[in-house]
């Protein structure tokens, strides 16, 4: 009796374990309603990329990100993470394709920055995860290459800085910072400049800095970094979200830092879209409960 439990519960594991890996390969497109421009505006598709953490194998990634142009976004926002490899830069453009030629903004990543690195899986799941775990010196990856590529078609680089942009007849504005998670973040002084409508950039979503880009008068602020947990329990949600965000905000729609005005409750907020992402690390290739996905926003007058 307890070998045949042993042997189904061994059984259970590898196929876990075998969907897991299997889900990292099942891309989706999140669609959300966002109801923030102003009455009267023309609706907006924003295309919010976060994640990749690519490699130049992963040819069913980068041909999947190309097609996405096809959804004919008016704005495509990169949240950072694009590398995984220190080849991967050529990769990237491919992939990236003819969304380079879209109206864009990016931050970057702590994997903009630095290789990923082996380490202990366990150690994501405890609250105080910060870069590596490791004692080696962390391989650096081409970031000024990067970067080169994802201004090459006009993108604006929001590194601790401010920018706007004309998207489909509307004035918008932004704010980004470095990665928090590097605690690189330095968030820019005010300029009194904000378009028809003002948005947040970061790479990870730390509460420092959805405060900061929510007192800034951001409508819509972006992130990405908690993979929507990675690993999710149904009917739990993810176990962690590697920064001190909670985890029911791991990914998603929702509203900063509380619920929307339009929504139950009343209270004034931005609204924040946590980006669950397209990859993983290569030394941990798994997902389960949480797909890759990109986010697709459709701005549209609010009431």
């Amino acid at each position: 009796m307890i070998g045949r439990l042993a042997g189904t519960a061994a059984l259970s594991a590898v196929g876990g374990l075998a969907w897991a890996v299997t889900e990292t390969r099942l891309f989706t497109v999140r669609t959300h309603v966002v109801p923030v421009l102003a009455p009267g505006s023309r609706p907006l598709r924003v295309l919010h990329v976060s994640d990749l953490h690519l490699t130049p194998t992963q040819r069913l990634k980068q041909e999947w990100v190309r097609r996405l142009a096809d959804l004919e976004p008016d704005l495509v926002v990169s949240t950072g993470d694009n590398l995984a490899h220190q080849r991967a830069v050529p990769s990237l453009a491919h992939a990236l394709g003819e969304l380079l030629t879209v109206p864009g903004v990016f931050v970057l990543g702590s994997n903009d920055y630095y290789a990923p690195q082996p380490k202990n899986p366990a150690r994501y799941l405890m609250p105080s995860s910060r870069r590596s775990t490791t004692s080696d010196e962390p391989q650096t990856l081409p970031t000024d290459e990067l970067v080169e590529v994802l201004s090459s078609g006009g993108w604006l680089d929001l590194t601790n800085t401010r920018g706007s942009l004309d998207v489909a007849g509307q004035r918008l504005s932004f704010v980004g910072v470095d990665d928090p998670h590097l605690e690189r973040d330095h968030f820019p002084a005010p300029d009194g400049e904000h378009g028809d409508l003002h948005v947040g950039v970061s790479h990870a979503p730390y509460t420092r800095v959805l405060d900061q880009m929510a007192d800034d008068g951001c409508g819509v602020i972006l992130a990405g970094h908690t993979h929507g947990g990675q690993l999710r329990v149904p009917g739990y949600g993810a176990l962690v979200t590697n920064c001190d965000l909670d985890r029911e905000r791991a990914s998603g729609l929702h509203g900063w830092p509380g619920p929307r005005p339009d929504a139950p409750g009343g209270g004034s907020s931005a609204w924040l879209n946590v980006s669950a992402g397209m990859g993983t690390s290569p030394y941990t290739p798994v997902r389960f409960a949480c797909r890759p996905e990109v986010s697709l926003l459709q701005l549209v007058a609010g009431e």
